[in-house]
């Protein structure tokens, strides 16, 4: 993808118009703090505790400064990747979110539908409010991953992975940092989980095997439904030992999400994982955690190249991009900034967003000095301590 940010730049400025919505991740947020109601706000935006691991996932971003380099020819670029023997033409990547409908009616199908024109990977969340089978209808053949939350029945997280196989998606994502609902303050003041009400329960309710644990139909009795998944979601006594049990359940890439210690991300590989996101779930898990990219510096010191590392949690620009990369990721996921594109623009609103960071980052990349992802490396980057450059 040659001068994609150039491009996208004089698109705009050929215009002669304002943006429909903000370019600034902070000005986006603070609309969508006007639009939505406050739970389903803070439900999106919020974190866990004191919210100090969101804090600090920025924090993190701002230790590391770029040392541009000079006098190298940038007039053509390449920001694609590959990942497991597949072309992508950027790094940048749909987190998977669920419950998107209290952002816009149509949710992840909107999402699904400005994925699919962008032609960037969409991960469907197993918490989505539309079932994955209608997901990757919308998604047709734009690439797709699915989000594994691994019931404690484990015959239904089978079953989920079997559909999302014969369904079209490429690889598995499984959230680990998930067993059970984090300490999420806002939420909790507001009496807040939208599953209880039976948004985001859709993957559940159109499962086969859920369905077969029912004496009635959900769509007869709703309420057990939900009653239902309230005891079957997550799995807290999950081990190692279990992921032999999902190896052989699917012969797609199995990727483990919420890996943050350097010991977890080699068990990853000695347990015969594909992949790794690093990731405290955008700080909304475990107040007080690590952030991700200081995670990602020890886990890629020792693992980079054994086999793909992803990261997510604390990106909003291109220049975030460019620092996670450099630091050794293989690619990067987005989470807020695309719910807020959604919730002020529907599917233009994503597009837009995600354009503005992927133009950002092809920016970054090419102001630096750096024409392709693969010269991309720590070399580049200062990371400083108490004020001052190491």
């Amino acid at each position: 993808m040659d001068n994609y940010g150039n491009n996208v730049q004089f698109q705009v400025y050929g215009t002669g118009k304002k943006s429909e919505i903000p370019v600034s991740f902070e000005e986006m947020e603070k609309l969508t703090k006007e639009k939505l109601n406050e739970a389903s706000f803070y439900y999106i935006a919020g974190g866990a505790g004191s919210e100090s691991s969101m804090r600090d996932n920025r924090r993190a971003f701002d230790k590391w400064k770029i040392v541009p380099r000079m006098l190298c020819d940038v007039s053509e670029r390449d920001i694609s990747i590959n990942l497991f023997g597949k072309k992508y033409h950027t790094p940048v990547l749909f987190a998977p979110i669920g419950v998107q409908t209290i952002a816009h009616p149509e949710g992840e199908l909107e999402v699904a539908r400005a994925a699919s024109e962008l032609n960037i990977p969409f991960i469907a969340s197993t918490a989505a409010s539309f079932s994955l089978e209608k997901i990757s209808d919308v998604l047709a053949d734009s690439p797709k991953w699915y989000q594994l939350y691994w019931s404690s029945d484990h015959e239904i997280a089978a079953s989920m992975v079997k559909r999302a196989e014969e369904n079209g998606y490429e690889a598995i994502v499984v959230t680990l940092d998930t067993p059970m609902m984090g300490w999420r303050e806002k939420d909790i003041e507001h009496a807040y989980l939208p599953f209880l009400k039976g948004e985001g329960v859709a993957n559940y309710l159109a499962d086969p095997v859920f369905r077969s644990r029912l004496h009635n139909a959900p769509e007869e009795d709703p309420e057990s439904a939900i009653l239902l998944w309230t005891r079957l979601f997550g799995n807290p006594s999950l081990t190692w030992e279990d992921l032999s049990f999902l190896r052989k359940q699917t012969k797609l890439p199995i990727l483990l999400k919420g890996i943050l210690h350097k010991e977890d991300a080699k068990l990853a590989l000695e347990y015969g994982m594909d992949g790794i996101i690093v990731s405290n779930h955008g700080g909304r898990q475990v107040d007080g955690t690590i952030s991700t990219l200081e995670a990602l510096e020890d886990i890629c010191n020792e693992l980079k190249g054994k086999f793909p590392i992803l990261v997510d949690s604390g990106i909003r620009r291109g220049s975030d991009v460019y620092k996670a990369l450099a630091i050794g990721a293989d690619a990067v996921l987005i989470g807020r900034p695309f719910m807020y594109g959604l919730a002020l623009g529907g599917k233009d609103g994503v597009k837009q967003v995600m354009n503005n960071i992927i133009a950002d980052f092809d920016l970054s990349m090419a102001l630096s000095g750096q024409r392709k992802i693969s010269e991309l490396s720590a070399s580049l980057l200062v990371k400083e301590k108490d004020g001052k450059q190491l």
